[in-house]
């Protein structure tokens, strides 16, 4: 057996951007047990992960007691691999047979996370995001989205507000899209968000009379918030962990960037793209942006976005 530690983002986006390696190392080592160690936003996405035995949720504490926790819990293990995605001092402090540290490499401003992962472990071509639903998960999707008609999947919510797309904007994109002679004419809308994104999703529903609509915000875990996901002919969203989540599960993705940058977070996939407002990102800049209060996507039309995903649907 080859006991393995990987320990991997807090952040939804990141641990599924980072998911590829995961899946690597399991086909690598069939005989394999993997801990993950993650935070608690992500955690969910491990469950039906293949040889994952344990994972450990690691809430964040002050002074970096979080990883104190960790090393606590790991150390009296030899560890055959330890892959640390995140880069810490704690996976210095264990017994393993062999060890892989993200090191972010200076020069590489524009490279994809994907690729970041991927350099982790040596592993070449990049191995694309992975996510694993289980038949509760599947259930769950059959129970709520119908089958019988195409699906638009829309995340309007975003974990900060300078990376929404206004919630009017989707309202007029999705009518566009669905109503008479849009390329998906008849589709009904299904609203993805987490806890707290309830109001955004419910503005784009109200603006949408008529629509058959399934606000599925702050309902889902996200293993069955992926098992949703695949059912949709189209997603359109924000930079945000359920953009990551939708092209994971296959959808068809269309990434809608303005203050980030698509080429180190857009949607990876061969039936991914993103489609920005403004000019390029300057990730030199990205700390300032915590303090914007208000969306920083009113370059991006409505137009564009409706190009974009119609471009999207005819690649297919």
């Amino acid at each position: 057996m080859t006991r393995i530690l990987f320990i991997t983002a807090t952040r939804i986006g990141d641990a599924v951007l980072f998911s590829g390696p995961l899946a690597e190392l399991a086909r690598q080592h069939p005989d394999a047990e993997i801990t993950v160690a993650c935070g608690p936003l992500a955690a969910p996405l491990f469950r039906a992960a293949p040889n994952v035995a344990k994972v450990i949720v690691m809430a964040k504490r002050k002074g970096g007691g979080h990883w104190i926790d960790l090393w606590k819990q790991v150390v009296g293990q030899r560890w055959d691999l330890v892959v640390d995605m995140r880069g810490s001092l704690t996976s210095w402090f264990l017994l393993a047979g062999k060890r892989f540290v993200n090191r972010r490499k200076p020069g590489h401003v524009h490279r994809h996370r994907v690729v970041e992962a991927a350099d982790v472990i040596a592993a070449d071509p990049a191995p694309s995001p992975e996510v694993w639903l289980d038949d509760a998960a599947r259930k769950c999707a059959d129970e709520l989205l119908p089958s019988d008609k195409p699906i638009l999947a829309l995340s309007p919510a975003a974990a900060a507000p300078f990376k929404e797309w206004p919630a009017e904007r989707f309202a007029k994109a999705t009518s566009a899209l669905i109503g008479g002679g849009g390329a998906l004419e008849g589709a009904a809308v299904a609203l993805f968000g987490g806890p707290g994104d309830e109001t955004v999703t419910a503005a784009v529903a109200a603006a949408l009379p008529g629509a058959e609509i399934f606000d599925l915000a702050g309902k889902l875990d996200l293993v069955e918030a992926a098992a949703c996901l695949s059912k949709a002919r189209l997603f359109i969203g924000n930079d945000s962990g359920l953009m990551h989540l939708a092209a994971a599960a296959g959808t068809p993705t269309l990434g809608l960037f303005g203050p980030t940058d698509e080429r180190i977070y857009g949607p990876w996939g061969d039936h991914a793209t993103s489609v920005r407002a403004g000019g390029p990102a300057d990730e030199n800049e990205r700390g300032k942006l915590r303090f914007a209060e208000e969306s920083l996507m009113g370059e991006l039309s409505v137009e564009a976005v409706v190009e974009a995903a119609i471009s999207r649907l005819a690649a297919l």
